[in-house]
């Protein structure tokens, strides 16, 4: 990922330094427990915990020279370790470390991302209450519908947001996962009880089966739910968006005294801040299918995975951990403007109350069909210009044949399309 959207924490984590310490720390508990095992001698494990370390700058010209990692990096450590150094490795294949190394960054990763995710659930809860009794629009294709209010809407994307704390946690459990069975898996170098020792130790588990890798649906399943935590958040920023176009402008993004909107234009406030998280889902839907193109291998292992692996592993982890930080800020500073959902509430002259309307027609007595064609006539006149609907259904002898006064009055009453919204907040324990 480019540094303008690498946290650094984050970018800790998928670093060459992370990923060789993690790489080495596998080596190292590999050594602890062939030892246990009385396979090396006790004082060997001693002395690789001790003394393995390595620089980067010889792993890589180490790397020139043979042009395979793994063994570049071996040889690195074992030039620090002296004698002992040639139980480093014993029984083992690259992908042993390679895959094990990456499943504790995935899992690390995660836990950057949790936390954040927990932050983001608060702040809409926070919205979700406060705004649990404003009133404002529902849209269905972008139109007028009915009365909510704009903490229900809160209240919606927050369920969201737990659901994606959810996948997170699904994710974590789909990467945590290691592998040390050998060359195609077998076993036959190793004892399985290196494996079970070493996935102890790192907290994680050993892999049901493997063949010379980790099976790629365990990758693949984690990069989509990645993309799932993704595409939720592109569906708030959505939001954000349409509510702060100039022409509805309900809420919209906190615009600080000095920020600018444009190179041109002074007076632009714009919602740089959603578009860029709406952009970003885009690369994590593509992270995800690169997940799912490297689930099928050729028969026990090829590598075709791995080149596009080491960008899409990390590159997801980074984009999600930066576009949750942007949520973080987004809902926690979100202006918001009640006044506006009224005034919009009424630009549909009435025509939002056509449903209670109908229903109360039928519940006098009239067909529906010819409930709904009466409605619809005197709604769209009304969209039209000149009386709103309720003026233009006092007016209806049609109508007021059915429903006149009171009856009429309550149809055009707020009060009932909330009052059922507390059962919601209830069992989300807002």
């Amino acid at each position: 990922m480019i540094p303008r959207y690498s946290l650094p924490e984050m970018t800790a984590v998928w670093s060459e330094e992370a990923r060789f310490s993690a790489m080495l720390e596998i080596e190292v508990l590999a050594c602890e427990a062939w030892a246990g095992l009385g396979r090396i001698p006790r004082s060997a494990a001693h002395t690789i915990r001790r003394k393995a370390k390595f620089d980067i700058a010889r792993i890589h010209a180490n790397e020139r020279r043979n042009n395979h990692e793994i063994i570049a990096f071996l040889e690195e450590v074992q030039r620090h370790v002296g004698p002992p150094g040639r139980f480093i490795h014993l029984g083992m294949t690259s992908s042993d470390v390679m895959d094990t190394a990456a499943s504790m960054q995935c899992v690390a990763a995660v836990d950057l991302l949790l936390p954040k995710a927990k932050r983001l659930e608060k702040a809409l809860a926070s919205l979700a209450r406060r705004y649990r009794n404003t009133p404002t629009i529902g849209r269905s294709h972008g139109i007028h519908a009915e009365p909510v209010t704009f903490g229900w809407k809160m209240a919606g994307l927050y369920a969201e947001a737990r659901r994606t704390t959810t996948r997170l946690k699904q994710a974590r459990t789909q990467a945590a996962v290691g592998k040390i069975s050998g060359a195609v898996g077998t076993y036959v170098h190793l004892d399985p009880r290196v494996e079970s020792y070493i996935c102890r130790k790192l907290g994680i588990r050993p892999a049901e089966h493997s063949t010379q890798v980790v099976p790629r649906d365990h990758h693949a399943e984690f990069l989509a739910l990645l993309a799932i935590a993704g595409a939720s958040l592109e569906r708030m920023a959505m939001e954000v968006r349409h509510l702060q176009r100039t022409e509805v402008l309900e809420a919209e993004e906190y615009f600080s005294p000095t920020q600018k909107g444009s190179s041109a234009m002074p007076h632009k406030r714009n919602p740089v801040a959603s578009e860029r998280i709406c952009g970003m889902a885009r690369l994590l839907r593509g992270y995800a299918m690169v997940g799912f193109d490297n689930v099928a291998l050729w028969h026990e292992r090829d590598i075709s995975h791995s080149s596009a692996e080491r960008v899409a592993l990390a590159d997801a982890c980074l984009a999600l951990d930066f576009m949750l930080s942007e949520s973080c800020k987004l809902f926690e500073r979100l202006v918001v403007y009640p006044k506006r959902m009224l005034k919009n509430l009424e630009l549909s002259r009435g025509c939002l109350f056509s449903q209670r309307v109908l229903l109360a027609l039928i519940d006098a007595g009239m067909p529906r069909t010819q409930a709904y064609e009466t409605v619809q006539r005197h709604a769209l006149a009304a969209w039209a210009g000149g009386d709103g609907l309720k003026a233009r259904l006092e007016k209806a002898p049609e109508v007021t044949k059915h429903l006149r006064g009171s009856a009429l009055d309550a149809c055009f009453d707020l009060k009932p399309y909330l009052a059922r919204l507390p059962a919601v907040y209830r069992r989300l324990g807002l």
